[in-house]
């Protein structure tokens, strides 16, 4: 039983780390604003199918290392990805039973809130511009949502992850 918990927990933080590596990959400069957010998208995933295993606090370590990763501010995407992922988690079951579709526009709509989020607090510790193209990427996460939650749906049967 140990050795299962053990198994599931590190192909999780697997995902996450794919997910932290697929955010980092450059995209052509015209394309770098449509850049979905993986790292949300799999977290998402992570707490609607097992929020006693991935919640807030996961989420914070997730964007403190999404931080590092980029070198910015450190905490600013901690900060956002616990909001959202507080707001998820509080919802999981009403988002649990949507259809996948009314899922990715529920989704698209707070990573919108995050990019939001992530410029509010950038913006108090620094002078930054808010770009409103960049908000371009909830809809490319609205497109990607079926297809991911069907993979790590997928993953998780297969490897048995509870």
């Amino acid at each position: 039983m140990a050795n299962s918990s053990m198994r599931g927990r590190a192909l999780i933080w697997l995902s996450f780390i794919i997910a932290l590596i697929l955010q980092a990959a450059p995209w052509p400069g015209e394309l770098a604003p449509f850049r979905p957010s993986w790292v949300l998208l799999v977290t998402f995933y992570w707490v609607l199918a097992l929020p006693h295993r991935v919640n807030v606090g996961t989420a914070l370590v997730v964007g403190l290392l999404w931080d590092l990763m980029l070198g910015s501010t450190l905490g600013v995407r901690g900060l956002m990805m616990s909001v959202l992922v507080y707001l998820v988690a509080l919802n999981f079951q009403v988002l649990r039973n949507m259809s996948l579709w009314q899922q990715a526009a529920i989704l698209s709509l707070l990573t919108l809130a995050g990019k939001v989020l992530e410029f509010w607090a950038e913006y108090l510790v620094s002078n930054v511009q808010f770009d409103p193209i960049q908000l371009w990427a909830g809809l490319l996460n609205f497109l990607l949502w079926p297809w991911l939650f069907l993979l790590l749906r997928r993953v998780r049967r297969q490897f048995s992850i509870k």
